[in-house]
């Protein structure tokens, strides 16, 4: 019979889920246990990092066997109850969870608070339970870069995309910033997933960037995980790239437009990034560039870059 987990933390969502999952991470190995997280397979360098195991699986989808009879699972996917379904058909011998009037068994576990940053979130559902966890330990260990992408060390990124259209910064701004941070002496380099090098190319070719500079669709997540630990600077929107920046230390712009940074944005008391927001909010999923965002130009940017520490 196969060996029952440890502790498996439910988290089959994307790059910057997880990223905020870590400091909840570190509190469930400060524990004692060996943590490993059920999350896409994709993930698993940056799991690597935080010293935990990936279970491969997707987003509100039943786990394999192996997750069976877990001693502790712990449901970081959200406040249930499609993914307290999911945590319960795996018969874990504890569940740490939020609250659902539909799901019994969380009865008297801590309540969900709408309007809580993500770290906190799943800091508070642990300390409430029992763990200590510290919502300060985002930080992960810088991964070693490939030789091939060496021209991308102390280089600015520049990640034109962004998962939805609402938090997509026109790629001619992108090109504005690009273009005043070559005339400031420092090389750039863009980024991004293989649906979005068509983008990057565009930003590249309006500054006149080397198309050899554009990185997009040529690094998978570990790759990329890289280029950003060992970049000069980063310019993003609200994406997974922001919070590797932030994982890694590496001083950064993030652009917000429909979500408050309060809810996702760096953690506070850290001097090495600025959050450009106009104070509105909006869909996060609509198909249109969110007007918040529009109403961020290129001057600000470019300022807040001179903003940025060495």
């Amino acid at each position: 019979m196969t060996r029952a987990l440890d502790v498996l933390a439910l988290r089959a969502l994307g790059l910057g889920d997880f990223l905020t999952a870590v400091p909840a991470l570190r509190a469930l190995r400060d524990a004692g246990a060996r943590v490993t997280v059920a999350a896409p397979a994709a993930l698993a360098p940056l799991a690597c990092l935080a010293g935990c195991d990936v279970l491969a699986a997707a987003p509100l989808e039943p786990l394999s066997t192996a997750a069976r009879y877990a001693r502790l699972l712990v449901n970081l996917h959200g406040r249930g109850p499609q993914s307290h379904a999911v945590a319960l058909a795996a018969a874990p011998q504890r569940l740490i969870a939020f609250q659902h009037h539909a799901i019994p068994q969380t009865a008297g576990m801590p309540s969900w608070h709408a309007d809580e940053h993500e770290v906190d979130r799943w800091c508070r559902l642990l300390h409430e339970s029992g763990i200590p966890a510290d919502r300060t330990r985002v930080d992960l260990p810088p991964p070693p870069l490939p030789t091939d992408l060496e021209p991308a060390r102390g280089a600015t990124i520049i990640h034109a995309g962004a998962a939805s259209a609402a938090r997509r910064w026109p790629a001619e701004r992108f090109a504005a910033v690009a273009v005043a941070e070559t005339d400031a002496g420092r090389s750039v380099v863009l980024t991004g997933s293989a649906a979005e090098r068509r983008v990057a190319l565009a930003v590249a070719e309006r500054a006149g960037v080397d198309p050899r500079r554009v990185l997009a669709g040529r690094t998978d997540l570990a790759a990329l995980a890289a280029v950003v630990a060992h970049a000069g600077r980063v310019v993003c929107g609200d994406t997974g790239v922001a919070h590797l920046a932030t994982a890694f230390g590496v001083p950064s712009v993030v652009l917000f437009g429909p979500t408050s940074p309060a809810l996702w944005g760096p953690p506070a008391r850290r001097d090495r990034h600025r959050v450009l927001w106009h104070g509105t909010t909006g869909d996060p999923h609509a198909a249109r560039p969110d007007p918040g965002l529009l109403a961020i130009d290129a001057p600000r940017v470019i300022a807040a870059l001179a903003e940025l520490p060495a």
